[in-house]
């Protein structure tokens, strides 16, 4: 069942931009450029901008199809936080038939867990996945410029002009020029050097490229923050756990979205919300501790899913700008 706008009853049925946005096919504003190009159908009919689908409606972007579901199945974002070890692949077609994370997610109806910067086979660390298409699209859009935050373990030791090139001057790698925010020496022992890194991109295999610009070999890297999204050290490698309702709304409102039902198209930039946010008071657990899980006030099946991460999300501490989530 489709209806126009000028038909459509109130309270019944939902923008078809917004429902593919909801489904990670692209952001509402490239969907309607889909619409517009014809790229998109209705139960086999091509859309038009304005249309409005409802639970059964089937829909065709190129080679994706989305089966609308009803609203509520929809609205509320779930988020896991993943601990990604290095040997593993983010992506769910591999032709060398590798470990891939999506294997071990939860098993969805409906939907689909949608990964939120991707790390390369032999890279650690934090990896986010979510139900949101609009979530995932407002975390990774370069225009929002959110902060990525990685341990990088260096053959030898970095001379200060090479840091200074790093994060002042710039390096110019083949598909253009990038630097770090902030690089810190971390200390080390023997041949081997801990820095720690700030870059607010995500191009492939960047930070690795970087050093290797200066000559410089990368023994281990492993991410460590996504924004205002922390790997909370109860997440033990290989190991996930979803986030309450109480943070996925931080992070909801951080990124300019509505903290109820990611309703409402979201215009503003997620830096200019800073204030908003209210910082998860408890710290991580101690090694040994149990992570007590956030308090939740949706009535869904959020009891039975994974263990829940503590403190995974904050408002203070090292570069916390509004358009991620921190650590």
């Amino acid at each position: 069942m489709v209806k126009d706008q000028d038909d459509k009853v109130p309270g019944q049925g939902e923008r078809i931009q917004k429902v593919l946005a909801q489904a990670g096919v692209g952001s509402r504003r490239e969907m309607e450029e889909w619409i517009t190009a014809g790229r998109v159908t209705v139960n086999g009919e091509p859309a038009t901008l304005g249309m409005r689908v409802v639970e059964g409606d089937v829909l065709r972007a190129d080679k994706r199809t989305v089966h609308v579901k009803a609203q509520e199945d929809r609205d509320f974002p779930r988020v896991l936080l993943y601990h990604k070890q290095e040997g593993e692949i983010v992506s769910r077609d591999d032709p060398e038939n590798r470990t891939n994370v999506f294997e071990k997610l939860p098993k969805l109806r409906g939907m689909k867990w949608i990964a939120i910067g991707r790390l390369d086979y032999n890279t650690s660390g934090l990896l986010i996945f979510t139900t949101s298409g609009e979530l995932a699209n407002r975390l990774m859009h370069p225009r929002f410029e959110v902060e990525r935050e990685y341990a990088v373990r260096v053959q030898g030791v970095m001379t200060p002009e090479q840091m200074r090139q790093m994060t002042r001057e710039g390096i110019e790698l083949e598909d253009g020029p990038v630097k770090f925010e902030k690089l810190t020496d971390e200390g080390g022992e023997g041949f081997n050097h801990w820095y720690r890194l700030v870059l607010k991109e995500g191009r492939n295999r960047v930070v690795r490229r970087i050093f290797e610009a200066l000559g410089l070999v990368v023994s281990r890297l492993m991410r460590v923050r996504f924004g205002i999204i922390n790997l909370p050290p109860s997440i033990k490698r290989g190991k996930m756990a979803e986030l309450g309702d109480g943070e996925v709304n931080m992070i909801l409102d951080w990124v300019g979205l509505s903290a109820q039902t990611v309703d409402e198209e979201a215009t503003e930039d997620p830096r200019a919300a800073e204030g908003k946010i209210k910082q998860i008071k408890s710290a991580p657990p101690h090694k040994g501790q149990r992570a007590e899980p956030a308090k939740t006030g949706r009535n869904v099946a959020a009891k039975g899913r994974q263990k829940q991460a503590g403190a995974a999300v904050s408002r203070g501490g090292r570069n916390k700008t509004k358009a991620g989530v921190k650590g």
